[in-house]
């Protein structure tokens, strides 16, 4: 009788080794309720590698695959084959959702775990001129881009700061962020009144990790609850779009997930919450990537079971980028909180928004929600108006009668290393980073190959030669 395999093969798909970042077959394969990316490099032996603890949702993201929306322009060729022709070439599946431009590489904290190893001994801050060319390459990609973030380092310190939102203010840009640590809105709310006067279509991206002194002090080198305390009394003061992000580490701060949601809900200022877990790159100081990593389908029942607000349909696969994205939004209405992503069928994100509302959990519910919106708008039309709320990431456009106020989204942001890299997904990355020569590049291999010295190792990888990833 043949001996079975104590696994099911489930799909084939191509990853990196993890020591030399050279090209490797893998298989994704479902054991013990759990999905693992197992790899083997003929060098330096296999790897097993767990992608998911959720087998029905990561089956579920293959059906959340929308049709590839494509930048106006390509930016580099086709030569050595994904990973190592960004960007973005000819074959990468997703235009820029959102774009970072990184101002200044200086930071007025040292972080323990930094993608971009920011710190106050960096010296590079960026010219208005060369963020101007950052600025227009995002540009000529996008046409009217969607999000950009304006990000570092620590960007509310460049000596030119506001010069740069003005910039920015200036281009096409729907809607643009501001990647921060707070320390400057915390401390200045002269700074904080004149960053109000950008609003509409401005937000702020709050470093936002933890209650606890012990969890800020191993993630950022520092006890920063009063500064995070100060802050968003400024933000609420002057009611200013923000998002608080939270960098996960198991163990450590995941059992702050439902707190902190709790706590976004009950800010005037607050519009959601982005939970991003540790991305093995950059300065990762006491994080071993075996015991330390979390996996999104994780992170997503950790919503689930400590929100008190979101079920297991309301946190879906975003469709630009179903397997690093998951999105669940809701309706703020005084003190009660309604989850609206599981009563939208998802043919309205996956079609074009030709299906109406389903309310199928709670009919109650309809009343309330349609009182919302103005009377005079047709089904099809508010459906619509709630598929451009129902976009991957946060937008400007909302639908009559409601306001971005009311509105309050969690979302999941997993970014690829070289332990969890498939190639079949980074080709359907929308968040990206534009290099200082103009081309844009997913923020997964930005920060693999693409980041300051690497390049020459990437290079080295494209004649062949060894390399070994410290």
């Amino acid at each position: 009788m043949p001996k079975n395999r104590p696994y099911l093969f489930y799909e084939l798909t191509n990853s990196i080794c993890s020591t030399c970042l050279r090209k490797v077959e893998a298989k994704v394969i479902i054991q013990d309720d759990n999905v693992y990316l197992h790899k083997h490099c003929f060098t330096h032996g296999p790897e097993k590698v767990l992608i998911s603890t959720d087998v029905e949702y990561y089956k579920r993201c293959r059906e959340f695959i929308k049709p590839s929306e494509m930048p106006l322009q390509w930016n580099t060729p086709i030569k050595y084959g994904c990973p190592y022709d960004c960007g973005l070439c000819p074959d990468h599946e997703q235009h820029s959702c959102l774009t970072l431009v990184e101002v200044i590489e200086r930071c007025n904290l040292a972080c323990p775990i930094c993608y971009a190893e920011s710190s106050p001994h960096q010296e590079m801050i960026r010219s208005l001129e060369e963020i101007d060319r950052m600025l227009d390459a995002v540009v000529r990609n996008e046409g009217e881009p969607d999000i950009v973030q304006i990000s570092g380092g620590e960007p509310t310190i460049h000596p030119q700061f506001f010069e740069i939102l003005d910039l920015a203010k200036s281009k096409p840009i729907k809607h643009l962020m501001l990647n921060t640590n707070g320390i400057r809105i915390a401390q200045d709310r002269e700074f904080v009144k004149r960053l109000a006067t950008y609003m509409p279509g401005f937000e702020i991206y709050l470093q936002f990790d933890s209650f606890e002194e012990s969890a800020l002090r191993e993630l950022r080198g520092a006890d920063l609850r009063e500064i995070r305390k100060k802050a968003i009394e400024h933000l609420n003061e002057f009611n200013i779009s923000t998002t608080l992000v939270v960098t996960l580490k198991k163990g450590l701060n995941d059992h702050e997930v439902g707190e902190i949601i709790q706590y976004g809900m009950k800010q005037k200022a607050v519009r959601g919450v982005t939970f991003q877990p540790i991305q093995a790159a950059g300065r990762l100081e006491e994080f071993d990537p075996a015991t330390d990593r979390l996996t999104l389908s994780e992170v997503r029942q950790m919503i689930i079971d400590q929100s008190g607000v979101f079920k297991p349909e309301d946190i879906i696969p975003v469709p630009c980028h179903p397997d690093c994205l998951a999105m669940g939004y809701a309706l703020k209405l005084g003190d009660q909180v309604m989850p609206l992503t599981g009563l939208i069928d998802p043919n309205i994100l996956l079609e074009g928004g030709r299906n109406t509302i389903v309310f199928e959990r709670d009919e109650t519910l309809k009343d309330r929600i349609f009182e919302l919106f103005a009377t005079n708008l047709s089904p099809s039309s508010q459906a619509l108006s709630l598929q451009s709320l129902l976009c991957c990431l946060p937008m400007v456009t909302v639908p009559e009668g409601i306001g971005y106020d009311n509105v309050f989204r969690v979302l999941i942001m997993q970014f690829l290393d070289p332990h969890n890299f498939d190639v079949r997904s980074v080709k359907k990355s929308c968040v990206h980073i534009v290099h200082p020569d103009g081309r844009i590049i997913p923020f997964d291999t930005y920060n693999m190959f693409y980041r300051g010295d690497k390049e020459a190792q990437l290079e080295a990888l494209r004649r062949g030669e060894d390399i070994t990833v410290l």
